[in-house]
This record gives structure tokens, sequence and C-alpha cells, in this order.
């Protein structure tokens, strides 16, 4: 990957749709079109009470393919495309 910082990436997010490609979990590797711009998320839907903790290793964003919100590592990041 090149040297985008996470603050770049989250830049990247709120003002349109970028292509992440990263390893996942298992070892596989996804690619995922995502954004947090205004308009196109959807709000949380809280299901429970409990309180998540953050973690600050992950990026949270919305994936407009699967309409849904998805998390990553930003260790595990290999590409990034507007």
């Amino acid at each position: 990957m090149d040297t985008l910082s996470k603050s770049n990436i989250q830049n990247m997010l709120h003002t349109g749709i970028i292509s992440v490609k990263f390893t996942k979990k298992d070892g596989s590797e996804r690619v995922m079109k995502c954004t947090l711009m205004e308009g196109i998320i959807k709000p949380h839907e809280k299901t429970t009470e409990r309180e998540k903790k953050v973690n600050e290793d992950l990026i949270s964003v919305w994936d407009v393919e699967k309409d849904a919100w998805r998390s990553f590592r930003y260790d595990s990041i290999l590409e990034v495309h507007k």
C-alpha cells in the first residue's frame, strides 16, 4: 500500500466512494467499495444496550454494494483507489 495515513483514508471516505483492497481475518483478500459520505450512509441502528468499546485499529465504513456497515483493520489495507 502507498503511504496513506488513516486520516487521509478517512478524508477520502468522507468526500467520495473509494475502493479498498484488504486482507480479511481469515487471510483471504477482499475489495470493497465504501464511503462515509453524508446522504449515502445510513445511521447505525442500535439493537442492544451494551456499549461497544472503540477499536482505533478499525475503520468502519458504509459498503455501497452490500448496503450495510462493515469494517476492516487499517493495518490490513493493501490498496486504496478513488
